[in-house]
């Protein structure tokens, strides 16, 4: 199927989704950096009121994408608050004189896609925007480290001794969810895994749904701008056949918690000596269960702001723009874990780290 046949006339939309930390941001910033001449408006639902991740977008300098094309929704999932944000901000950008060539959505990595990808089946927007298709990131090396992995012979050995036992985690409900909205899977940090990893990272991504859209391997989030823009599937008309867990828990009247996580920011100072702090803050992450962290740094005489990305133990940090002139310098962390997290005790073992 192709969009000039299913859709003629209408803007193209990708829904780009991917757990925590699955390398989401740095595909989006190297698809505007290589947009092959389109304009792009960009839509960011960051989990919180938190735009970290707007304003790394907004620092990547790519003509694809003015400032005024990158809109954050920071009032919480886009999955629950589609009504009151995410149809009003579609119908604003609709209504610019300067459309955009297509319209990249980056979902929080907490949210379902199934209900934003329904909401495109809205009148106002049916009639104007067809769903490109959806596009889930998959952070290869967590996979095959096994986050989301089941042993399934116990799982099986406990159940057959209490039938009432639930051992699915929200969090793979949630992994599980987002593969099946899926109309193509980009399995992404294949680098920092060796062949039999990846073949285990396939078949374990494979295994989690019924469904088999295309799935490709990437690195650092490089996928060109003609693999991602152009499925032409119209995921709208298909997402009914895509439910998620949610989805089916209400069909069936079951209760369903979806406050699962919590997040906050944790501000301070420079840090003198990055690579010492960067050490210390895995050990406060290990300790603590922190499922993600986020944010700048400022590194006491260096004219470039320090991005520090973690996912688990694994952190990543490189310089990515120098500080604006008037820009005022600062750490700013984003902290992501499960609602029962201590945010005091994690609070004061960051700032303790400066």
């Amino acid at each position: 199927m192709t969009l000039a046949k299913a859709h003629p006339g209408k803007i193209p939309a990708t829904v780009i989704t991917g757990f925590l930390g699955a390398g989401k941001t740095t595909m989006i910033r190297n698809l505007l950096q290589n947009a092959d001449g389109k304009r792009i408006a960009l839509i960011i639902n960051e989990f919180g009121d938190l735009g970290v991740d707007g304003d790394v977008l907004k620092g990547c300098g790519a003509e694809a994408c003015s400032e005024e094309d990158i809109i954050e929704l920071t009032n919480g999932c886009i999955c629950c608050t589609v009504a009151d944000d995410f149809i009003p901000t579609m119908t604003k950008l609709l209504e610019r004189e300067n459309r955009p060539d297509h319209i990249v959505i980056e979902t929080s990595g907490l949210a379902l896609p199934q209900p934003l990808v329904a909401a495109f089946n809205w009148p106002d927007i049916r009639s104007e925007v067809t769903v490109d298709g959806v596009v889930t990131v998959v952070d290869s090396a967590a996979v095959a480290a096994g986050r989301f992995a089941d042993d399934h012979d116990k799982v099986d050995a406990l159940r057959v001794n209490d039938d009432n036992l639930d051992h699915e985690s929200p969090l793979e409900e949630l992994f599980e969810d987002q593969l099946t909205a899926a109309d193509l899977i980009v399995l992404n940090k294949t680098d920092l895994i060796d062949a039999a990893g990846l073949k285990s990272v396939r078949e374990e991504v494979a295994s989690r749904i019924s469904r088999k859209p295309a799935m490709i391997e990437a690195k650092n989030g490089e996928v060109a701008a003609a693999i991602l823009l152009g499925l032409g599937v119209g995921t709208e008309d298909e997402i009914g056949d895509r439910k998620s867990h949610h989805e089916m828990e209400h069909e069936a009247g079951e209760e369903h918690d979806h406050d699962e996580f919590d997040s906050f920011v944790v501000e301070l100072g420079p840090i003198a000596e990055p690579a010492v702090f960067v050490d210390r803050l895995k050990a406060v992450i290990a300790e603590h269960d922190v499922l993600r962290l986020k944010g700048f740094a400022d590194v006491p005489g260096k004219p470039m702001r320090l991005l520090i990305q973690a996912v688990g133990s694994r952190v990543d940090q490189y310089y990515d723009r120098a500080w604006a002139p008037g820009e005022t310098r600062g750490t700013r962390l984003v902290v992501i874990g499960l609602h029962d997290m201590d945010e005091a005790a994690v609070r004061a073992a960051i700032s303790a780290l400066a």
